[in-house]
């Protein structure tokens, strides 16, 4: 079986990223999280390396076989909340790691924030193999009373992405 983890760096619980990532964990089943949020924020800020949580976060991320990353896109770049993660893996802590960038943005205007604020991170941190990412427009998820409700496009283009990854560990 493939280790998958996916590290989501929304800040919110109420986030449309969440609906992404809660798709994958139902199409994937067994599945380990890294909800950055949810991480103690003092060791975010401080770059505590040395933290319990930090340490077992990354753990889940050295173990992975593939590594998802979710993001909402602020600004025209990835979250804030993502970035202190990311700067606590150790330099090629995504060495080897087939990795998928997701990122849910509010305009169009923001389609490459994933190619031109994201992937030179990713890069930096020793990813090589970088699938296509996947920028979704918040329009094409819907919140309703239940949760939340992805169009039919988007998760197509998500299932295709997962398979691929898959697909390209089973290789290796």
């Amino acid at each position: 079986m493939t280790n998958i983890v996916i590290v989501n760096g929304t800040n919110s619980s109420s986030s449309r990223v969440n609906a992404v990532k809660h798709y994958i964990e139902q199409a994937l089943r067994d599945i380990q999280v890294i909800d950055v949020y949810q991480l103690p924020a003092q060791d975010l800020l401080t770059a505590n390396f040395n933290s319990e949580y930090i340490i077992e976060a990354n753990k889940l991320v050295e173990e992975a076989e593939v590594v998802i990353v979710l993001t909402p896109v602020y600004k025209a770049a990835y979250s804030g909340i993502l970035k202190t993660y990311l700067d606590l893996l150790p330099q090629k802590g995504l060495e080897n790691k087939v990795m998928i960038p997701i990122a849910v943005g509010g305009t169009l205007h923001h389609l490459l924030a994933i190619d031109y604020a994201l992937k030179p991170v990713l890069t930096a941190l020793g990813a090589t193999h970088i699938l296509q990412g996947i920028y979704i427009l918040d329009q094409y998820i819907q919140k309703v009373e239940t949760g939340f409700v992805i169009e039919e496009e988007i998760i197509t283009r998500i299932d295709h992405q997962l398979q691929l990854a898959l697909t390209k560990v089973a290789i290796h």
